[in-house]
């Protein structure tokens, strides 16, 4: 199959730094959201400021820089699906930018987790297509290896619930079929999502930090759709919620970086 051949090169016909300039004192941290209303929401809180934009056929994309709580972090808003989403991350890993923490929907296998509940994925099933371009081939792809203990710790401390367990990442969301989902479940995949395993291959690929976790949605585990808090606009103090939680990662992941994985968690 094509997807078999992948091509370890480091340079392609085109690259980031053709159409990417680096930018000088952008934040070195950043927070990605593919939720349009909780990002807005974000950047109005923090007052936070544009600095630099990528671009695509579909427009541009502003990329803002914020205080918070004396440390400045990168903002973006991220496209659904694999291959924007990745081609956002290469540009912005250009820019400058070592660390991204993702977070967004995602849909849950498993009905007893509860909705909006916070995943942490350990591995992602690799059903999509751009990690191949990335990645040799493989079903699977270790997520968040590096930042699971200060993710866990974080949260333990802001006594926050969460659930640790592989994603199923698919590039087709109207083909989830009833069996694929039966497979998938065989796997020990606890949701579904989009981009994880296409974001943490490229991100390996680029040496560069990934961190990315979720907010339960919709369930797949019933026997009809049950599509709970997965519309934008649904459950907004929730987010916001979620949206602090995403910060505070982004901060603690920031002094672990400069303090070597300190065992300190500071809240």
């Amino acid at each position: 199959m094509l997807l078999d051949e992948f091509d370890p090169s480091k340079t392609a016909v085109i690259n980031p730094w053709d159409l990417i300039k680096e930018i000088d004192q952008i934040p070195k941290t950043a927070i990605a959201c593919y939720s349009h209303i909780t990002f807005e929401r974000i950047v109005a809180e923090l007052q936070a400021e544009i600095i630099a934009e990528t671009s695509t056929a579909n427009g541009k994309k502003p990329i803002y820089r914020a205080k918070y709580k004396g440390s400045e972090l990168s903002l973006f808003m991220i496209d659904v699906g694999a291959p924007t989403s990745v081609g956002m991350l290469e540009d912005v890993y250009q820019m400058g930018v070592q660390t991204v923490v993702i977070f967004g929907t995602c849909g849950v296998l498993d009905g007893s987790i509860a909705d909006c509940s916070i995943i942490i994925p350990n591995a992602a099933v690799r059903d999509e297509g751009t990690s191949y371009h990335y990645m040799p081939p493989s079903d699977e792809i270790r997520v968040n290896q590096k930042h699971m203990e200060m993710l866990t710790r974080l949260l333990d401390k802001m006594h926050v619930t969460y659930t640790v367990g592989k994603v199923w990442t698919t590039d087709a969301f109207y083909r989830e079929t009833v069996e694929k989902v039966k497979r998938r479940k065989m796997q020990g995949c606890i949701c579904v999502d989009m981009e994880c395993s296409a974001n943490a291959a490229v991100a390996q690929f680029r040496d560069r930090n990934l961190i990315q976790f979720f907010y339960a949605a919709d369930n797949l585990d019933a026997e009809e759709w049950d599509i709970r808090s997965l519309h934008n606009c649904d459950k907004l103090e929730e987010k916001d919620r979620i949206a602090a939680i995403a910060l505070e990662i982004a901060l603690q992941s920031e002094r672990w970086q400069k303090e070597g994985n300190s065992d300190k968690i500071c809240l």
